[in-house]
């Protein structure tokens, strides 16, 4: 194999596809990355044995080969080298290693036969459909912070998409939780979608998809299976298993009966939680919510290291009630919210509050409790 390109299109692809690469792999092939040159382009490909990634870069091709070399140092070496250096990627007769020139650098790197490269083989898949990169990067950012990090609930270890009747249309739903709090967003449902399985994108597959929906133009191609889905970007195909489990029923969760509304404006609020919250201690960051006639007062206490208190204007006419939160996790809600104000519907002390977006987009949050 000898091919040529340029630095910024190889690096480019390379910090794609060497983020799905394991720094410690027990398997040597894993840490590497196949690349097979052909016609004038260059397929790079690595893998986790869940989750593969390929993608295509336009190439000189002098001789036609196909080789694997170590990722994160291809990148390394790549990233290092000059802007608008053009790159020559060169395996000696008996395919043992691959030089890598550019200007007056020169790499040598051991290279492993790509008969030994694992295939993720697809099958086949039942479902495929299009949808809109902003729509998609919407889904998985206003829910992606909610994705549980415990292995022993290994189902909520990732995203729920699903088709759903809500409102007379039929949307595709994404929904993730931790158990403390859970997060939902619709988008209209992209025709092809209908009947799809409910499936679960590890959370892996999902930070991955996230850095790659970059482009709000494009189109994403989506196929789906009980077991895998691939998802096809530009010059970009993504495969991955999915989990294996049933999500929970979320319906249940989230609160229908909620009548006292309180209206916010959001950054004043995020703001006053997040000055409070200061000196709640790291295990127990709970911020108390104090709620009477169109005023709000924040309190945080500390016994190893004092108090905090700060008073909000809201927009609240009920009964006057306190509830307890986790700081962090209602500050990641009003991270994810778009419009001025936040809409928080609450029941009592005990039970879960419901917080919604005055921008209007289909996404909806539901936060349990802490006692204070």
């Amino acid at each position: 194999m000898r091919i040529t390109l340029e630095r910024s299109n190889l690096l480019k692809s390379l910090s794609h596809v060497h983020r799905v690469v394991e720094r410690r792999n027990t398997i040597p092939i894993l840490s590497n990355v196949l690349m097979r040159a052909s016609d004038a382009s260059v397929e790079l490909k690595a893998t986790d044995l869940d989750l593969e990634i390929t993608e295509s870069v336009p190439a000189m091709v002098e001789q036609a080969g196909a080789t694997t070399v170590p990722a994160h140092l291809l990148y390394e070496i790549v990233r290092k080298l000059p802007d608008g250096s053009e790159v020559l990627l060169a395996t000696n007769p008996d395919g043992g290693s691959m030089t890598v020139q550019s200007g007056r650098s020169k790499f040598s790197l051991q290279c492993l036969p790509e008969t030994d490269f694992p295939d993720l083989t697809a099958g086949s898949f039942s479902h495929t459909f299009k949808l809109k990169a902003t729509d998609l990067k919407m889904l998985i950012d206003r829910t992606q912070f909610a994705i549980s990090t415990e292995e022993t609930r290994y189902y909520l270890n990732g995203i729920f998409f699903h088709t759903i009747e809500a409102g007379g249309d039929l949307k595709l739903r994404a929904v993730a939780t931790d158990g403390h709090r859970l997060a939902r967003a619709d988008v209209q449902a992209p025709s092809g979608s209908e009947g799809m399985p409910g499936i679960i994108i590890p959370r892996k597959t999902v930070g991955e998809l996230q850095k790659l929906v970059d482009d709000p133009e494009a189109l994403v191609t989506v196929e789906v299976s009980d077991a895998k889905i691939r998802l096809t970007i530009a010059d970009i195909i993504m495969t991955s298993k999915l989990i294996d489990g049933t999500f929970p029923d979320y319906q249940r969760v989230i609160p229908t009966g909620n009548d006292k509304e309180m209206r916010v404006d959001c950054q004043t609020f995020t703001k006053a939680v997040d000055r409070v919250s200061t000196i709640s201690s790291e295990r127990g960051r709970a911020v108390k919510l104090a709620l009477t006639d169109g005023q709000l007062m924040l309190t945080v206490n500390n016994p190893d290291s004092g108090s905090a208190t700060e008073e909000v204007a809201v927009g609240y006419e009920n009964d006057p009630m306190e509830i307890g939160f986790n700081a962090k996790y209602l500050l990641d809600i009003t991270a994810q919210l778009s419009g001025d104000d936040a809409i928080f519907m609450l029941a009592d002390a005990g039970s879960p509050t419901l917080v919604r977006d005055t921008a209007g987009d289909d996404a909806l949050y539901v936060l349990m409790p802490m006692r204070v």
